[in-house]
Formats: C-alpha cells, structure tokens, sequence
C-alpha cells in the first residue's frame, strides 16, 4: 500500500496536505487520483447536504408559523430569516444548487424531514400536515412570504 493511500485511510487531513504538496510541486505521478476525485464530489455533496439541512430547517419553522400562528415567536421568525439569508447566500455563490429545487426525490425527503422536525418540535401529528409542500420555492426563500394560519 502507497504511503498516500495509507494516509488516506487513516488520516484524511494529512493526505490532503501531502497531496496539495505534491500538485504544488509539479509531482503529479506520484498524486492519489482517484481519491482527489472522491473528495472533490464530496466537496458538492457537502454543499447539498448543508442546503438540505437549512431548507429542513425553515420549512420546519415556516410550518410551525403557519399551523400554529398563536406560538408565534421571535425566535421562530429570527431561525426563518436567517435560513433565507444563507439559502440565498448559497445559492448565489453555487448556482448549480438551484438543481436540486427541480429533483422531485430530493424536494420530497426534504419536506418529510420538514413535517418530522416540526411534529417533533410543535407537537403536531404528522397527518396534520399536507402530504405534499404548499409552497414553491420562490415562495419559501421570499422574505416577504409568511404562511397565513
């Protein structure tokens, strides 16, 4: 086993290095390719996922606004704003993330772990919600969209 790859499986951090070292220095025949090529589609799927977890997020608290209006809390409106602003941050910075809006698959996971995160944190049923997502995109990321009750 090459000494790149050895370091690849036990310490990631210094495999980067070592291979960053290595392009900078004009040594790319001795470059763990197919490694570099996983960590940089890594690179996007950590992109995604963090657009997930932000999307879950503020559909959760977007819910919560919407079913129960009488909770309504400064907190939940501060959590839905900031969302926003770094969703749209995101996005401006990673266009192609825009694709996932048009994955039905991935829109769907999305709004289940939404309707879980709201049920866990309001207490609802999770039948109590629709079984699919009322709102478009544009209409989630819009600062001035609030979901009426």
């Amino acid at each position: 086993m090459s000494t790149a790859l050895a370091n690849y499986n036990g310490d990631v951090i210094a495999w980067a290095n070592e291979q960053a070292r290595l392009l900078r220095s004009g040594q790319f025949s001795q470059l763990d390719i197919e490694h570099i090529a996983d960590e940089i589609e890594d690179v996007g799927k950590s992109e995604q996922r963090e657009l997930q977890s932000r999307l879950i997020v503020l559909i959760a608290h977007l819910l919560k606004f919407g079913f129960q209006p009488e909770r309504k809390s400064s907190s939940w409106i501060h959590t839905i704003k900031i969302q926003r602003v770094d969703i749209a941050y995101a996005i401006k910075k990673m266009p192609s993330l825009k694709t996932n809006f048009s994955d039905d698959e991935w829109f769907s996971i999305v709004w289940g772990k939404s309707k879980l995160l709201a049920m866990n944190e309001a207490g609802f049923d999770f039948e109590a919600f629709p079984e699919s997502c009322p709102w478009f995109f544009e209409q989630i990321i819009n600062p001035d969209f609030w979901p009426k009750a």
